[in-house]
């Protein structure tokens, strides 16, 4: 997943380093470690742990940068004790959780995660039968870029996000190549622009994301997830499935954490709620932790039963 916005700095910035805004008490429960993975959901809900963390329980928070599996590493290493939006990553919860013992569960975050191929909504009107996985090759002239070259170009984003696109496109015969493009905010551009100037444009995305609050895109129904198509990566030839977000901590902040681990663990919201947050730090030149501090105002009947008493 999923996000190099405008306000990412100042999120990445211990949040007591904040210009002109009020001098916070001094952290009274050490500190914690929070990854922090490149889309903007997963810093939406980064920078709202982290504020409460230390507005309400007095504790330090730094966040560090890194993706997926760096943060698992992290785990181990003792940079990182929270990873705070999971996407299922079952080979790693192998090894860090069940051989490993460095890592467990902190339960779910609340956000419910899906992963697809999508096409702007103009493509589908005009060619009706493009969201059928079937019909793709058909179209894939449209998608010829100087990158993919004689093949169809299926747009994904960081190589390190959650993806089997590269064996999809193998096992289901599809006349397409998968370029990278980078990040989340190249996958936004790209459908953005796809969207004003009507250019074809097939790509991977994920929910929970804002841009589906302000563009409209079509989703490509490929082979329906059944439980167990996914096991042998080589050979998947299926959707996505339905992911439930969780959160992943360190073995040892789970049993030294006190409060600090108990908020972790308490911590759930939708998705309309990360949206939100992730809208202000994107669009509406928010800092992520002014974003959060906006949430948490607006929002104390939803996160006063997280802060442990």
């Amino acid at each position: 997943m999923r996000r190099q916005l405008a306000g990412v700095a100042a999120a990445l910035l211990l949040l007591t380093a904040c210009s002109g805004e009020k001098e916070e008490p001094a952290p009274a429960g050490g500190t914690v470690k929070i990854a922090i993975n490149g889309w903007a959901g997963y810093e939406a809900s980064a920078a709202v742990l982290g504020r409460l963390l230390q507005q309400e329980l007095g504790y330090r928070v730094q966040r560090v940068e890194l993706n997926e599996a760096e943060s698992w590493e992290g785990l181990e290493k003792g940079t990182v004790d929270v990873i705070v939006e999971n996407w299922g990553r079952e080979a790693e919860k192998k090894t860090y959780i069940e051989e490993k013992k460095v890592a467990v569960s902190a339960g779910r975050n609340g956000n419910k995660g899906a992963i697809g191929w999508y096409v702007p909504q103009w493509m589908a009107d005009r060619y009706p039968d493009i969201t059928d996985w079937r019909r793709l090759n058909k179209y894939a002239h449209l998608f010829k870029t100087a990158k993919s070259g004689n093949f169809g170009q299926l747009l994904d984003g960081d190589a390190s996000y959650v993806t089997n696109d590269e064996a999809l496109v193998r096992n289901l015969g599809l006349n397409y190549r998968v370029v990278y493009a980078g990040s989340e905010e190249a996958l936004i551009k790209a459908a953005t622009r796809a969207t004003r100037q009507r250019t074809p444009l097939l790509m991977y995305f994920y929910e929970p994301q804002w841009l589906f609050t302000r563009v409209k895109l079509a989703k490509i129904n490929l082979p329906p997830y059944a439980i167990g198509c996914d096991i042998d990566t080589k050979k998947i030839a299926c959707d996505y499935p339905p992911y439930l977000l969780d959160k992943i901590v360190s073995r040892r902040f789970a049993d030294t954490g006190g409060r600090a681990y108990e908020l972790v663990r308490n911590f759930a919201w939708t998705n309309d709620q990360q949206n939100a947050v992730a809208d202000d730090m994107t669009n509406n030149g928010l800092s992520a932790d002014q974003a959060a501090r906006k949430w948490i105002d607006a929002n104390r009947i939803v996160w006063k039963d997280w802060v442990p008493g």
